[in-house]
């Protein structure tokens, strides 16, 4: 038991390091590149392993909220996919990106929540069951949703082939998602003692993905070119991750949810998923496209994390 403990002490920790972690592989990146430009080909290998590792933490209880009550689920699905890809369009163009770098900030808004989401809307005294079905059920859709997405809002600024994107998906998401699931389903109670392994697991992925993007990028983040309009990518990342955090809680207003719903679905829409994001650009559009990526991944954690520590101070009233 005291070994068991001690492994969910040190994953936690890992876990709630998670920026620390990605500053620590960005700046590596930048100074010296081949420590992670030599994994790049076992990129889609890695994130699998993820996103296995999150399937075994899911059971089918985790579930049970879009059989119950799936209005709210799906009302909250439809702001996420609806609110993220315009936003993320909007910016680009208001901001005027290079095509590549928009078509990074479309595919950031196209992708489903972050795992991470559900630790903070539990930190938020947010609704943490609707957070684990939103995020579930987001991510089971986006094998159709996220190239769907990125095929609409960016068509006119680089072409979007949909079935590669939706047959990558497929393959590093759901099926090692089901796997993981299906492992824990087996397992059982053999399992449990290693699941607080699996969050820190991701945090460290996530750390290696914005670790290579920013090497295979170095030139242009630290030469800020103008040709492409790097420099503008930073307020791109921010404007998205705080209009997105702003316009899920007000969506929560709009469906008249309680304040426990409305925190969830504002960490839900203004969090996403861009590990996978960045892999997907990586795989499909270029280095320059996953740039956007691996920023939001950072500052998202940030951000969600000072909003979590306001509101804990504020119980909600439901």
């Amino acid at each position: 038991m005291n070994r068991v403990i001690m492994i969910k002490k040190i994953a936690d920790k890992i876990t709630s390091l998670l920026v620390v972690w990605v500053v620590a592989a960005v700046a590596l990146g930048l100074v010296y590149p081949r420590a992670f430009t030599t994994l790049a080909p076992f990129k889609d290998y890695l994130f699998a392993l993820t996103m296995l590792g999150i399937g075994a933490v899911l059971s089918v209880d985790d579930f049970e909220p879009v059989f119950k009550s799936p209005r709210f689920v799906v009302l909250g699905t439809l702001a996420q996919f609806a609110i993220m890809p315009a936003l993320g369009f909007f910016i680009s163009r208001i901001l005027g990106l290079a095509p590549e770098l928009a078509l990074g900030v479309i595919l950031t808004g196209a992708v489903p929540g972050a795992m991470a989401s559900n630790v903070i809307a539990y930190l938020s005294k947010g609704d943490v069951a609707y957070s684990v079905a939103l995020t579930s059920f987001s991510t089971f859709l986006a094998p159709v949703l996220t190239p769907l997405m990125t095929y609409i809002f960016a068509r006119s600024i680089i072409p979007v082939k949909f079935l590669p994107m939706f047959l990558s998906i497929i393959k590093m998401v759901i099926l090692p998602l089901l796997a993981g699931m299906y492992l824990r389903h087996l397992l059982k109670t053999k399992i449990e003692k290693f699941i607080p392994l699996f969050p820190s697991l991701s945090a460290i992925f996530i750390a290696f993905i914005c670790g290579l993007v920013a090497a295979l990028n170095r030139e242009a983040l630290l030469s800020f070119s103008t040709r492409i309009g790097a420099g503008m990518i930073f307020p791109a990342v921010f404007l998205h991750n705080g209009l997105g955090l702003a316009l899920g809680y007000l969506a929560g207003i709009i469906y008249r949810f309680g304040e426990k719903r409305r925190r969830t679905l504002a960490i839900e829409v203004g969090m996403q998923n861009a590990g996978l994001g960045a892999v997907l650009a990586l795989n499909h559009f270029g280095k320059l496209s996953a740039l956007p990526n691996a920023l939001f991944a950072t500052w998202c954690i940030i951000t969600a994390s000072i909003l979590a520590k306001y509101w804990r101070r504020l119980p909600p009233s439901d």
